[in-house]
């Protein structure tokens, strides 16, 4: 499918909701701007979908556990019924507490004209990224959106500076955070199984422990971030359950993910053990013992991040919805349902049209994947989030899995610095080679024939001594593309926040 259907087809989805909109709610004060507003809604849950997206899926395609086909299936089911099942019917209308509502001045329009200017900005910076092959986070650029339009309306002092600090925070933290925790489990993998003399029996030992912990730290995950929208409405079901600020407890959630390890653990040994049985010793067979668990890992970390992230594409449309019906400014709005499925939908539109894009860069053009490094890196994902939302540590889903890839890779780049080492003894000892040849040439006096010989030799050992230079410069983890990402990630904010402040004046200046 060439470009241009891609972009048709995409479009194709904004207008159908506007129109939807037109149909629903022509005789609303203002409609043809909530028309416009669901265009921007609908093209940045799109982008969401053809950026962020890849994050959740990337590792298990460039491992080779799935297809990217069958990739885009299951992201695409898991991210809109996360986002519907479990998204919320209430959302934040100034995304963090970034800008004091003040800013507006009590005047819903400007509101308005803010909300929509920081969706189209995000989106357009989204789809700028994309097209670059730089994962970069949707939260960022909403948030870079909003703050560009609070500045834009009310000025600097209007934005939470010490909020802005803590997101610049998550730079850091989070790449750091999960590439650290990924190269953990892979170094635990190398040493625990492939190290070992009889890699069969301390994989029938340890790979259900991986397993389970797997299945402990993703529903833990799920719970505190997939289900938090939703929890008053399960303790409605079951009362006995408890209530912190009507969200789950990191107790609830750590009890639910031990029962999940448990069931898991029991389930899955003695499969485990059979399966072994049929296989041989090398790396590669068993690199399929996590095959499953990654399939499993990629939909889990849709379901959540559908439930978690649509807020990016939705609640500024939701906001300006319920600015334009009632005509004044709240901190929080009630989404309604075609809102989210205007998020949820589009998010799987966006994967499905522009997704693979990202999904390669993730998986394969960072570094190398096979089936044991996209499985740390998913563990990173779920661990680094829980222990971080606990903390109070801003973080960034997108940098964390991006910081896995960058871990796994220079965790391979360090335990191999013992070839690393034979490379240099080679280039050292070709060097050598070739000094002796060029001294035998100097002193050869005028055996001509040896000297053509020589000639042909050099330019040989040349060659073989430029190979051994090229080996040596070679890395597992590809540095222009982590200074490529870590661009993106820095400039995101102020790019989206320079893009808003500039469509706010434009619609500013239309509306008026």
């Amino acid at each position: 499918m060439n470009n241009l259907i891609k972009t048709l087809l995409g479009a194709g989805f904004a207008v159908a909701v506007a129109y939807y909109v037109h149909v629903t709610f022509g005789g609303v004060a203002h409609s043809g701007f909530l028309m416009i507003a669901a265009i921007f809604g609908a093209y940045m849950a799109m982008n969401i979908g053809a950026n962020d997206v890849a994050n959740n899926v990337g590792p298990a395609v460039g491992s080779g556990a799935l297809s990217i086909g069958g990739a885009i299936i299951i992201a695409s089911i898991f991210e809109a019924s996360g986002a519907l099942i479990a998204g919320g019917d209430v959302v934040k209308t100034i995304k963090k507490g970034i800008i004091d509502p003040t800013a507006f001045a009590g005047d819903p329009m400007i509101f308005v004209y803010a909300m929509a200017a920081a969706l189209l900005a995000a989106a357009l910076w989204l789809t700028l990224a994309t097209a670059l092959k730089a994962p970069v986070s949707t939260t960022h650029s909403i948030v870079g959106g909003v703050m560009g339009a609070g500045i834009a309306a009310g000025g600097f002092a209007v934005v939470s500076w010490a909020t802005m600090g803590k997101i610049a925070m998550s730079w850091v933290i989070s790449p750091v955070l999960g590439g650290l925790i990924a190269a953990g489990f892979l170094y635990l993998i190398k040493s625990k199984i492939l190290h070992q003399e009889n890699r069969l029996e301390a994989a029938r030992k340890i790979v259900p422990i991986l397993v389970s912990l797997m299945a402990m730290a993703f529903i833990t995950y799920l719970t505190i971030k997939g289900l938090k929208k939703v929890w008053m409405d399960i303790v409605e079901i079951a009362p006995f359950l408890p209530e912190h600020k009507h969200k789950p407890t990191i107790g609830i959630a750590l009890i639910f993910g031990t029962i999940g390890a448990l069931l898991t653990y029991v389930i899955i040994k003695p499969r485990i053990a059979h399966k072994i049985a049929n296989l041989d010793d090398e790396r590669a067979s068993i690199n399929t013992l996590f095959t499953i668990p990654l399939i499993f890992a990629a939909a889990l970390l849709s379901f959540a991040h559908g439930a978690n992230d649509v807020a990016n594409a939705v609640g500024p449309l939701a906001a300006i919805y319920d600015a334009l019906a009632h005509t004044t400014i709240s901190t929080k709005a009630s989404i309604p349902l075609w809102v989210m499925v205007t998020g949820g939908v589009g998010i799987s539109v966006g994967l499905a049209l522009f997704g693979p894009r990202l999904i390669k860069t993730v998986g394969s053009e960072i570094t190398e994947l096979d089936q044991m490094r996209a499985f740390s890196i998913m563990m990173a994902a779920a661990i680094t989030v829980v222990i971080a939302s606990q903390l109070g540590l801003p973080v960034s889903s997108t940098h964390i899995a991006v910081g896995g890839v960058f871990g796994v890779g220079f965790l391979r780049e360090w335990m191999d610095r013992k070839g690393t080492d034979a490379k240099h003894q080679a280039l050292n000892e070709q060097l050598e080679k070739v000094k002796k040849f060029k001294e035998e040439l100097a002193n050869i006096g005028e055996n001509y024939q040896r000297k053509a010989e020589l000639y042909e030799i050099i330019k040989a050992e040349k060659k073989v001594t430029k190979s051994l230079k090229k080996a040596l410069k070679e890395h597992y983890v590809k540095r222009g593309m982590v200074k490529k990402i870590i661009a993106a990630w820095v400039i995101t904010v102020p790019a989206a926040a320079l893009l808003s402040a500039i469509i706010f004046y434009i619609l500013k200046g239309v509306g008026a």
